[in-house]
């Protein structure tokens, strides 16, 4: 990582509990939709289909399309960013001029929208390993849009690349007190979008919920 921007990663991260501007929109614990009860991720994750994964041939990031248009200007990125920060501020084009972003996977705040991913909970090659190769390509694109389940956050960037494809029992969130709702939002997108899970998954995910 350069220099440049490592000192401007210290410069920018804050406190995590900032204040609402008023005008704007967003919110330090901003949080996507959908995130079930510990009792209602129990029971959808009963009714995953357990099976070693599929193969990774023929996957692609292109093909599920993102990040789409949202009208008004805005991508999926761009909402997503003004939906988990605080005080955000955007521009005519629709990109953050100013806000900041908590991210609860690591517990960072960030001030720069540069410094934050847009994390897809099960990501993309996970999707495909587990049920997405059979899409339409038209299925994918809104997989990978999804602002209605809890499949999108704004989290800090260079977490989100540690993460890659991986699964809970591969890769968890540094931030332990994070590991239920993380379980919860994961369990949620798989039933939602009738993905399966594999044994060691199911018991990472199992495990997780233990924490709620």
């Amino acid at each position: 990582m350069p220099g440049s921007r490592s000192l401007r990663r210290t410069l920018t991260v804050v406190v995590a509990s900032v204040a609402v501007t008023a005008g704007f929109t967003g919110s330090a614990l901003a949080t996507p939709p959908g995130i079930p009860t510990e009792s209602t991720a129990h029971t959808e994750l009963a009714a995953l289909t357990v099976k070693a994964d599929g193969s990774q041939d023929g996957y692609s990031r292109d093909k599920f399309p993102h990040w789409i248009d949202q009208g008004n200007s805005c991508d999926t990125r761009e909402v997503v960013l003004k939906r988990d920060g605080t005080g955000v501020a955007t521009g005519s084009d629709c990109y953050p001029t100013s806000g900041s972003w908590y991210s609860p996977y690591d517990g960072a705040t960030w001030t720069a929208a540069s410094d934050v991913d847009i994390d897809h909970v099960v990501p993309l090659a996970d999707a495909w390993r587990t049920g997405a190769s059979s899409w339409t390509t038209a299925q994918r694109q809104a997989y990978a849009n999804d602002l209605s389940d809890p499949q999108l956050i704004a989290v800090t960037d260079n977490v989100n690349q540690s993460k890659g494809d991986a699964s809970p029992d591969t890769w968890k969130p540094p931030l332990t007190s994070y590991w239920c709702t993380y379980a919860e939002m994961w369990i949620k997108v798989k039933y939602t979008w009738k993905l399966s899970v594999n044994s060691a998954e199911k018991s990472a995910l199992t495990d997780m919920l233990g924490r709620c």
